[in-house]
């Protein structure tokens, strides 16, 4: 397993379209992928009710999780794709 902390840069947080984005990004990917919020709320990144269910703001941190055979590629295309913002 392997986990990295990254801050939310989007200015509306982690809202549907890249709540949605987020999603989709983790599944390309075989291993289990979560993320940890501030408030010890553990989100399954590959569903998008439940990324929407963390009420990630603009600022907070976030630790991803991910878990298997591909587990440091996706960690690294999340951590890339949160960074450059999601889309937005």
């Amino acid at each position: 397993m392997v986990s990295q902390k990254v801050k939310i840069k989007n200015a509306t947080g982690l809202h549907l379209r890249p709540a949605g984005l987020l999603c989709e990004i983790a599944m390309k990917y075989g291993c289990k992928v979560t993320f940890h919020t501030g408030d010890n709320y553990e989100a399954n990144a590959k569903s998008v009710l439940s990324v929407l269910g963390a009420c990630v703001k603009s600022g907070e941190e976030i630790e991803l999780f991910c878990d298997g055979a591909d587990e440091k590629e996706a960690l690294d295309d999340l951590v890339s794709s949160i960074e450059a913002g999601l889309g937005e």
